[in-house]
C-alpha cells in the first residue's frame, strides 16, 4: 500500500464490485459519505448526503459518525475536520485542491489585511484553513448576500478571495467591499459567445449562472445563485430547458429531480467539449473511494492552533445562516 501519491495506491482485484464493497465498508465502519454536487455521478449516487459547501458544512457539524468521508476538495475536508476534531475525516484523493483557494495564499492575504486596518474580514469558504483563521466570518455563495447585509452599512469590509462573487455581492447589496483578486478557474472560463450561441439553438432556455462567473456571464443569466439555489430554481420552474453555467456535475442531480426537463451545460472559452468541469473535483473516483474506506486513508489533518482560530468564523457563519432560516 502506498499513499505517497496523495491517495491509497493499492491493487484492487478485478472481481471486486466496487459499489457493493463501498456500501459494505461504509456500514461496517459506521462511516458517512458526503459528496459535493460537482463530484462524478457514481460517487454522488453512493453518498449519504450530497450538497453545496454550506450544506456539507452544516451536515458535518451535526453528524453522528466516527468517520466522515468527504468527496470533494481539500478545503471541504478541512472544514469538516475543523468542525469535527474528534472524528476521522478522510478524502479519497488529497490532491483534490481548489484553484480559488490557491489564488489566495494566507501570507499574502494577511499582508493585504494589514494594509487595510479597521476592516472586518469576510472570506469565502473556498479557502485554506489558514485563510479562514484570518477571517471574522465565512460565507458561501448561498448565504454571502445575507451575511454581508448582517453587518452595519458603515462597516468596512474586506472580501476574499473571489473577485467575481465579491463584485456580485457589492452590486446586489450596494456595499463597497475591498476585494481580493482571486477567481475559480472553472467559473472564470465560461464563454459569453458560446452561451449566446446556445441561446440561439435553445431560444426558450433559461440561463442559470453561479455568482463566481464573470459579470458578462451573469448579465445573461435569468437566475444567479449557488449550486443549491440553481437546483431549486430548476425544480420549481415551469420552464423545460436550462443552460447551466456552473460546474457540470450539478446537472446529474438536476436531471434526477427534473426528468422531464433538458439541461445544457455551458462550455468554457477554450473547451473542445460542450461542458466545463473541475479537474480537481473529478480526481475522486470509485477506486480511490473504495481504498480510502478500506485503509482509512488519506486522513485530513489541521494544526490545532489554526483549527481553533478557523473554527470561530465557521461557527459564526453557521449561526447566522441558522438565524436566517438557511
Amino acid at each position: 500500500m502506498n499513499v505517497d501519491k496523495g491517495y491509497v495506491d493499492a491493487p484492487i482485484d478485478s472481481s471486486v464490485d466496487l459499489k457493493k464493497e463501498i456500501v459494505r465498508l461504509k456500514h461496517e465502519k459506521k462511516a458517512v459519505i458526503l459528496a459535493h454536487y460537482y463530484q462524478k455521478e457514481d460517487i454522488q449516487d453512493l453518498a449519504d448526503y450530497i450538497g453545496d459547501s454550506l450544506a456539507l458544512a452544516q451536515i458535518a457539524a451535526k453528524i453522528d459518525a466516527p468517520i466522515i468521508v468527504l468527496c470533494g476538495v481539500n478545503f471541504m475536508g478541512e472544514t469538516a475536520k475543523i468542525l469535527c476534531p474528534d472524528k476521522k475525516v478522510l478524502i479519497p484523493d488529497i490532491n483534490a485542491g481548489c484553484s480559488l483557494a490557491d489564488s489566495c495564499p494566507a501570507d499574502d492575504f494577511e499582508k493585504f489585511i494589514e494594509k487595510h486596518p479597521g476592516h472586518k474580514v469576510v472570506s469565502y469558504v473556498n479557502t485554506s484553513a489558514e485563510v479562514k483563521a484570518l477571517s471574522d466570518v465565512l460565507v458561501t455563495s448561498t448565504n454571502a448576500k445575507l451575511i454581508v447585509e448582517s453587518f452595519p452599512k458603515e462597516e468596512k469590509l474586506i472580501f476574499g478571495p473571489d473577485r467575481n462573487l465579491g463584485n456580485y455581492i457589492n452590486s446586489v447589496t450596494g456595499r463597497n467591499m475591498l476585494l481580493w483578486d482571486g477567481a475559480c478557474h472553472v467559473h472564470e472560463q465560461f464563454s459569453v459567445e458560446k452561451i449566446i450561441e446556445l441561446k440561439k439553438q435553445y431560444p426558450e432556455a433559461k440561463v442559470l449562472a453561479h455568482p463566481e462567473c464573470k459579470k458578462t456571464v451573469l448579465m445573461l443569466a435569468d437566475k444567479v445563485g449557488s449550486t443549491a439555489a440553481l437546483l431549486n430554481f430548476a425544480v420549481e420552474s415551469r420552464e423545460k430547458e436550462f443552460i447551466v453555467a456552473t460546474e457540470s456535475g450539478i446537472i446529474h442531480e438536476m436531471r434526477k429531480k427534473c426528468k422531464d426537463k433538458n439541461f445544457i451545460p455551458a462550455p468554457a472559452e477554450d473547451s473542445t467539449c460542450a461542458c466545463n468541469e473541475c479537474s480537481f473535483m473529478k480526481l475522486n473516483t470509485l477506486e480511490k473511494l473504495y481504498n480510502c474506506l478500506r485503509y482509512e486513508m488519506p486522513e485530513v489533518q489541521v494544526k490545532e492552533e489554526i483549527a481553533e482560530r478557523a473554527r470561530r468564523p465557521i461557527i459564526r457563519m453557521l449561526e447566522i445562516s441558522e438565524s436566517l432560516g438557511m
